[in-house]
C-alpha cells in the first residue's frame, strides 16, 4: 500500500513539473516571440544591413552556447532574448529582400501563415497523442549533418535545384526538432524551458526562413 502511495505522489509530482516547464516554456516562447519580431520590424524599417557571415555565425553559436552555459541562471533569461533579439536583427534584411519582389508580401504573409499551421499542429499532436518522439533523435542528428553538408556545397558549386532542396529539408528538420523537443518535455527528457524555449524558437526561426524561400523561388517562376 505504502508502495503505491508513493508510486502515486511520485506521478503527480512529475505531472507537475512536466506542466510547470511546457507553461514556462510557452510562456517564454511567445515572449521572444515578440521580442524578435519587434527587433525585425525596427531592422526592416531602418533597412539595416545583413551581417556578415562571420558575424552571423559568431552572433548565433555564442549567445546559444551562453544561453546553455546560464540555463540554470537569471542570467540565462537575459541571454535568451539577447539571443532571440540577434535573430530578429538578422530577420529585418531578410524581410526588405523579400518586399522589394513584386509579390513579396503575399510570400512573407503565406510563409508566417504555414509556419503557425506546422508548429501549432505539430504541438497539438504531441500534447494530444502523447506519443514518445525519442525514435526521431538519429533522423535529426543525420539531418544535422546531411544538411550541413548540403549548405557547404551550395557555397561552392552552383547545382540547380539545390536551395530549394536545403529549404525543403529544413522544413523537414525543423519539424521533427518541433515534435521531439515537445516530446521530451511531457515525457521528462527536457526539465529546463530555458533551453527548451531556445531549440523551439531555433526551429520555428529556420522553418520561416526555409518556407520563404521555398515560396520565393515558386512565385519567382510564375
Amino acid at each position: 500500500m505504502q508502495e503505491r502511495n508513493y508510486a502515486l505522489n511520485h506521478a503527480q509530482v512529475e505531472q507537475r513539473e512536466v506542466s510547470g516547464v511546457l507553461r514556462n516554456t510557452y510562456g517564454l516562447l511567445a515572449l521572444t516571440l515578440a521580442f524578435s519580431g519587434i527587433v525585425a520590424y525596427v531592422s526592416q524599417q531602418m533597412r539595416l544591413p545583413y551581417p556578415n557571415i562571420f558575424v552571423v555565425l559568431i552572433g548565433f553559436y555564442g549567445l546559444f552556447f551562453l544561453t546553455a552555459k546560464l540555463r540554470n541562471s537569471g542570467w540565462g533569461l537575459l541571454s535568451t532574448f539577447a539571443l532571440t533579439g540577434f535573430m530578429g536583427y538578422t530577420l529585418g534584411p531578410i524581410l526588405n529582400h523579400y518586399l522589394g519582389m513584386a509579390n513579396g508580401a503575399e510570400v512573407i504573409s503565406s510563409a508566417f501563415a504555414m509556419t503557425a499551421l506546422v508548429f501549432f499542429g505539430l504541438s497539438a499532436y504531441v500534447l494530444t497523442t502523447r506519443k514518445d518522439m525519442s525514435f526521431l533523435s538519429g533522423f535529426i542528428t543525420a539531418g544535422f549533418f546531411v544538411l550541413l553538408a548540403a549548405v557547404l556545397a551550395s557555397l561552392f558549386f552552383q547545382i540547380s535545384g539545390l536551395q530549394l532542396a536545403i529549404s525543403a529539408g529544413f522544413v523537414l528538420f525543423s519539424s521533427a526538432v518541433i515534435l521531439y523537443q515537445t516530446s521530451e518535455i511531457i515525457h521528462g527528457g527536457e526539465r529546463n524551458y530555458i533551453m527548451a524555449t531556445i531549440s523551439l524558437y531555433v526551429s520555428i526561426y529556420n522553418l520561416f526562413i526555409s518556407l520563404l524561400q521555398i515560396f520565393g523561388i515558386m512565385g519567382s517562376d510564375d
